[in-house]
C-alpha cells in the first residue's frame, strides 16, 4: 500500500480537507435522524464557516484531542476495549474457543497466514508469551439520538496493522517526534510487559531488541535503522523482535526461536489475524472498511459517558428451508437490538441501551413499518446499518444505499438465511472527508495479575481522511493527533486529591465552559453572574466560593491558586457589575395585559378546535379511528389561523407592503412508506404538503437576520397509546404552545420597532412544522436545508414569492416549553447554545437580557398593583385566568452542549446547531418524569403563568438586543 504522506505532501492536511470550500452540493439532504443519524460536522459548517478552533493556520496537520476527552473519555475506553480483546487473543494463544475471533466454524482462521497451522499446533505450549497487542483501532466521533458527540470504536484499521503504528512517530509529513521520546516507549514496554531491566536508550540495543520490516512502502523513522535486520540476518543475542509479518511469512530461524521460547516476537502474531481473514478480505472488495470488522465483533455495545462508544455488530438468523439454525456457531448470534431514542426519559449521561431495553429482533429493527414495531418513537434503521450474507457477499451498507437497496436487502432477510450485521452510524466530517483516527492500543497481560495493562504512554497514531462518497483507502488525506493541555484546566484535571476526582471532571468542564464562551466574545470580560450561571454548582454556592474550592481541593496549593488567577483574568472585577443596559421590549411584556394576552392565545391553540396537530395525523388503524372525535389533520386550518393573525398585525402596524407573512412549502419524504400515517400518505397523494411558516420584519440590513422559532405541532400522547393504543396528538399547551403564543405577543412589538427604523437587521418569527415523532423535526431540517442550498423562497398566499436565499441568519433563539415551571426546583430556565462559538456568543446576550428582567422586577413589583402579593398558582380548573402575581426573577443557566441537563438535542435546536447556524434554546428547566409531557395532562392546568410571561417576556428581550446591535458589532 503506497504510503502518500510522503509521495504527495502537497495533498495533505487542512488545505486538502478545505480545498473544495463548497460543502453543499446542489443537494444537501437532511433525514430525520430516527432514520439516518448524520455525521457530525467539524471544522467547516454546511455554509462554510470555518471553526479555527479545530483547524489552526499555525499547524495545517494538527488535529487537536483536548485532555478531558483523553482522561475521562479515550483512556477508560481503551483500557476496557483491551481489557475484552486481550482476553479473546489470550484464549486463542492457550488454544481455547475464540468464537467471535474464529468466526463460524472457524472460517476466519482458516488460510489465515497470521495464524498458520503451525502457529495454531503449538497453542497453549508457549509460557514466555506475554499477548503483547499494538492493536490499531479506526476511531472517530459520532453523533447520537441524544446529541452527544462522541469518540466511537469503528473496529479494527482499515489501513493494516502496522500503519498506524510507524506514522505515531511522526507528527506531519517527514517530520519525526524525537528520538528519545520514541525509544522511551519501548523501553517502558519491554520493562513494563517482559520484566526487563532496561536503564535508557543506550542499553536497547544490548538487550537484544531488533526490527524485522514488513511492507516496504511504510516508512520508518531514522532511529530505527540501528534495530533494523533482515531475512538472513544472525538471531545471536536478540530477544525481542518487533515485526508486522504475517507468521507464515517469517524466515525459519524466526519461528523456530519462537516456538522454543527464545525469542519474544511483538506483536503477539495471534493478535493480528484480524488483517488475515479470507471472509473479510473477500468482503473488503465490496465494503472498503471490511476490515474494520472482526475486531468490533468481540467488543460489547456501550453508548454511556466515561468511556468510547461501541456499536452492535454480530449475526443473525432468520428462519430459511436449506439453513439449519443448530448449525450456527450460537455463540455468535445476536437476534435482538436494545431500541433508543431522543425522547427516551433517561438521562443524557446514561447508557440507556443497559435502562428498561425495548428488545426488538434486528430483522425487525431495521425493516419493519408496523406500527405494533414502531410504537411512538421508532422507526426502521436500515440505514444505520450494514449487511453481509453468510459467504460474506456485501448486501447493504445503509449510509449509503438507494430505496432499492433498502427493498433488496428487506426481502433477503425475508427469504431467511444466516446474516452479518454492525450498525454503522457515520464518521466525523470535514467537508465532504469522513475521519478516522488510526490509533494504537498498546496493551498485554500483567505478569503480576494476568489482566490486561495498557500503556498510557502508547504512540497515538495518525488521521486519515477519505471522501466520504467514494472513499479511496490507498490515498488519505493525513493528520496527527495533537493533546491538547490549555494551562488554566490542566491544574484542575491533575492537581486535585484522588478523593475528588469527580470534582476535578466537573471543575475541568465548568472551566472549559468559561474559557469558549470569553473566547467567543472576542475575550470580553465574562460578566460574573453570567460565569455562575455557565458553572454546573449550586444556586447556593458563590463564584466567589466555588473559585476558593480549586485552591482547598489542589494537591499543590500554588498550583490551586494559579489557576484561580488565570479565571479570575477572565472575569469582571469583583466590584464592577455589568450593567445590563436599558430594556428594549418590557414596557410591552411586563403588564397584566401582556400575561392576559398570553394565557388567551395559549387558550385558543391548545383548548380549540385544533386537535389532530400531529404530521402524521391521522392514524390509519383501529384504536386510532375509535377514538377521534373528527378524521381530518387540522395542522391546515391550524397553520391558516396563524397566518391570519400575523397579517392582522401587520395591517395594525402600519407595515402592509413591508413586512411579509407567508409559508415555505415542501413534502413529506422517506426511504421507508408510512401508509398508516394519514399525514405522510396525503403528501404522497399530492392532496396536501407541509409548510414552515414564516413572518419577515424588516431592518435597516435585509441581508442579515435574527430569527425567532417555535414548532407548533404537538406529539402524540403517551398515556392514551398506552392504555388504547391509539395516536391521538396532544393539547399541546406547554409543548409548544406557550412558544407559538410568544410569537404572536412577538409580533406586534417587533412591527412597532420596524416602523420606528429601531431594527438594525430582519427579524423572522418562524413556526416550524414536524418537531414531533414521527415528522421528526421535519420543518427545522427542511429550513435549514433551503440554508445550505440557497433555495430559502417564501410563498406569500397571493400567487408571489421572494427570494431570501441571500439573507445571512446571524442568529436563532428556539423556544420549545417555556411555561411550566418545575415543582422542586422552581424558577430556573435553560439557555442552551448550540456547539459553535457563535452560539455561545448568543447566549451572552441572552444573560444579559434575563439579568435586566430580575433588576426591573423588584421595581415593578413594589407597584400598588403587584405589592406584598403571593406567589403565583396554577388555574385550579385550567380554564380560569390566574390571579395577578408579582413578576418572577429567573435563574437563566447557561447550558453549554456538553452539559447533561441540556435539552438541546431533544428540540428543534439541534437541527440548526449540525448545520453551523448560531442557535440557542430557551426551555423551562425540563423534568423528564412529570406529567403534562407528551401526555393527556398537557393542558392549561400546567401552565404558570407568571414564570411562562417571564420567560417569554426575557426571549423577546433577547431577539430585540441581537436585531438592534450595529451591524458592525454582529451578535457579540
Amino acid at each position: 500500500m503506497a504510503n502518500s504522506t510522503f509521495e504527495k505532501p502537497s495533498i495533505q492536511g487542512w488545505s486538502a480537507l478545505l480545498a473544495d470550500p463548497t460543502v453543499a452540493s446542489k443537494s444537501f439532504p437532511l433525514p430525520a435522524y430516527s432514520e439516518f443519524m448524520p455525521p457530525p460536522r467539524l471544522g467547516i459548517s454546511p455554509l462554510g464557516e470555518l471553526d479555527d478552533r479545530l483547524c489552526s493556520p499555525g499547524d495545517p496537520y494538527g488535529w487537536p484531542v483536548s485532555e478531558l476527552e483523553e482522561l475521562y473519555e479515550l483512556k477508560p475506553g481503551l483500557a476496557q476495549i483491551a481489557a475484552q480483546a486481550l482476553d479473546e487473543i489470550h484464549r486463542l494463544g492457550q488454544g481455547q474457543p475464540v468464537h467471535h475471533l474464529a468466526g463460524h466454524q472457524g472460517q476466519n482462521l482458516r488460510d489465515n497466514p497470521y495464524w498458520p497451522p503451525e502457529l495454531a499446533a503449538r497453542a497453549g505450549q508457549l509460557p514466555h508469551e506475554r499477548y503483547v497487542i499494538l492493536l490499531p483501532l479506526a476511531l472517530s466521533r459520532t453523533q447520537d439520538d441524544k446529541g452527544r458527540l462522541r469518540w466511537t470504536v469503528f473496529g479494527s484499521s482499515e489501513q493494516g496493522p502496522e500503519r498506524a503504528f510507524w506514522n505515531s512517530f511522526y507528527s506531519a509529513p517527514g517530520v519525526e517526534l524525537p528520538t528519545e521520546q520514541a525509544l522511551s516507549f519501548f523501553i517502558h514496554l519491554l520493562n513494563s510487559a517482559y520484566g526487563a531491566a532496561i536503564a535508557g536508550p543506550q542499553e536497547l540495543l544490548s538487550t537484544g531488541f531488533r526490527i524485522l520490516p514488513n511492507d516496504p512502502d511504510v516508512p520508518l523513522p531514522s532511529w530505527a535503522q540501528p534495530f533494523l535486520i533482515d531475512d538472513s540476518a544472525s538471531l545471536e543475542g536478540i530477544r525481542y523482535l518487533l515485526t508486522f509479518r504475517p507468521f507464515a511469512n517469517l524466515p525459519a530461524p524466526v519461528k523456530s526461536r519462537y516456538l522454543n521460547g527464545q525469542l519474544a516476537l511483538l506483536p503477539f502474531p495471534g493478535s493480528l489475524a484480524f488483517w488475515g481473514m479470507p471472509t473479510y478480505l473477500h468482503l473488503q472488495q465490496q465494503l472498503p472498511f471490511a476490515q474494520q470488522l472482526p475486531l468490533l465483533h468481540l467488543i460489547t455495545r456501550h453508548s454511556g459517558k466515561g468511556s468510547l462508544r461501541v456499536p452492535q455488530s454480530g449475526w443473525l438468523y432468520e428462519p430459511h428451508p436449506t439453513v439449519d439454525p443448530t448449525e450456527v456457531q450460537q455463540e455468535l448470534l445476536m437476534h435482538h437490538y436494545a431500541r433508543t431514542n431522543r425522547w427516551d426519559r433517561d438521562t443524557r449521561d446514561s447508557d440507556e441501551s443497559t435502562l428498561n431495553p425495548r428488545l426488538e429482533k434486528v430483522a425487525r429493527v431495521l425493516f419493519s413499518t408496523d406500527l405494533d414495531v414502531m410504537g411512538l418513537y421508532d422507526k426502521p434503521m436500515a440505514r444505520n446499518c450494514q449487511l453481509w450474507t453468510r459467504q460474506f457477499d456485501l448486501l447493504l451498507d445503509g449510509p449509503n444505499a438507494t430505496p432499492s437497496e433498502l427493498h433488496a436487502a428487506e426481502t433477503a432477510l425475508v427469504e431467511g438465511g444466516l446474516f452479518g450485521y454492525r450498525f454503522q452510524f457515520p464518521p466525523m466530517q470535514v467537508g465532504r472527508y469522513a475521519i478516522y483516527w488510526q490509533r494504537p492500543l498498546v496493551a498485554f497481560r500483567s505478569l503480576q495479575t494476568g489482566a490486561a495493562e495498557v500503556l498510557d504512554d502508547a504512540p497515538l497514531g495518525y488521521f486519515t481522511a477519505y471522501p466520504a462518497d467514494k472513499p479511496d483507502l490507498q490515498r488519505p488525506i493525513e493528520l496527527w493527533p495533537r493533546l491538547l493541555q490549555r494551562p488554566a484546566y490542566l491544574s484542575a484535571l491533575r492537581n486535585f486529591t484522588p478523593s475528588h476526582e469527580h470534582f476535578a471532571h466537573q471543575t475541568a468542564l465548568d472551566i472549559l465552559s468559561l474559557l469558549d464562551q470569553f473566547e467567543s466574545c472576542n475575550k470580553q470580560p465574562l460578566p460574573r453572574s453570567l460565569a455562575h450561571q455557565l458553572l454546573r454548582i449550586s444556586k447556593h454556592e458563590t463564584l466567589e466560593q466555588w473559585l476558593d474550592a480549586l485552591t482547598a481541593h489542589a494537591n499543590d496549593p500554588a498550583a490551586g491558586q494559579a489557576m484561580k488567577a488565570t479565571l479570575e483574568g477572565l472575569l469582571e472585577p469583583a466590584a464592577q457589575l455589568t450593567s445590563p443596559a436599558i430594556d428594549l421590549t418590557f414596557s410591552h411584556t411586563a403588564s397584566r395585559r401582556f400575561e392576559e394576552a398570553y394565557w388567551n392565545d395559549i387558550a385558543f391553540l391548545s383548548n380549540g378546535e385544533y386537535r389532530n396537530k400531529d404530521n402524521a395525523d391521522c392514524i390509519q388503524d383501529d384504536p386510532t379511528l375509535a377514538m377521534l372525535t373528527h378524521r381530518q389533520r387540522d395542522l391546515e386550518a391550524l397553520g391558516d389561523a396563524l397566518l391570519a393573525r400575523h397579517r392582522q398585525a401587520i395591517a395594525d402596524a402600519g407595515m402592509k407592503g413591508k413586512a411579509l407573512c407567508g409559508e415555505l412549502r415542501f413534502q413529506w419524504q422517506t426511504d421507508f412508506d408510512f401508509t398508516r400515517f394519514g399525514g405522510w400518505q396525503a403528501n404522497r397523494d399530492g392532496k396536501s404538503y407541509e409548510r414552515d411558516l414564516l413572518v419577515v420584519i424588516p431592518g435597516k440590513n435585509r441581508t442579515e437576520a435574527v430569527v425567532m422559532g417555535d414548532h407548533y405541532d404537538t406529539a402524540y400522547m403517551e398515556d392514551i397509546y398506552g392504555d388504547k393504543k391509539a395516536r391521538l396528538a396532544a393539547p399541546g399547551a406547554d409543548d409548544n404552545a406557550s412558544a407559538t403564543a410568544t410569537l404572536l405577543q412577538a409580533a406586534p412589538i417587533f412591527l412597532q420597532f420596524a416602523r420606528e427604523g429601531r431594527l438594525e437587521r430582519d427579524v423572522w418569527l418562524l413556526h416550524l412544522t414536524g418537531e414531533e415523532f414521527p415528522a421528526d423535526c421535519m420543518g427545522a431540517r427542511r429550513f435549514c436545508q433551503a440554508l445550505i442550498e440557497k433555495t430559502l423562497s417564501l410563498e406569500l398566499g397571493t400567487g408571489d414569492s421572494i427570494d431570501l436565499s441571500a439573507t445571512h441568519v446571524t442568529g436563532v433563539l428556539i423556544m420549545d416549553m417555556i411555561a411550566h415551571n418545575r415543582d422542586g426546583d422552581p424558577d430556573i430556565f435553560q439557555i442552551s447554545p448550540g456547539h459553535s462559538a457563535a452560539s455561545l456568543a448568543l447566549a451572552r446576550q441572552a444573560h444579559l437580557a434575563n439579568l435586566a428582567w430580575n433588576l426591573n422586577s423588584k421595581g415593578w413589583n413594589a407597584r400598588p398593583e403587584r405589592r406584598n402579593l403571593p406567589r403565583g398558582r396554577r388555574s385550579a380548573d385550567g380554564a380560569t385566568l390566574p390571579a395577578v402575581a408579582p413578576f418572577l426573577t429567573l435563574d437563566g443557566e447557561v447550558r453549554t452542549q456538553d452539559d447533561p441537563a441540556s435539552s438541546l438535542y431533544n428540540t428543534d435546536g439541534q437541527i440548526f446547531s449540525d448545520c453551523g447556524v448560531p442557535v440557542m434554546l430557551f426551555m423551562e428547566n425540563y423534568d423528564i418524569h412529570r406529567h403534562g409531557y407528551h401526555d393527556t395532562q398537557d393542558t392549561l392546568a400546567n401552565i404558570d403563568l407568571d414564570y411562562g410571561t417571564a420567560l417569554a417576556a426575557i426571549a423577546i428581550e433577547t431577539v430585540a438586543r441581537l436585531a438592534t446591535q450595529p451591524t458592525t458589532g454582529g451578535t457579540k
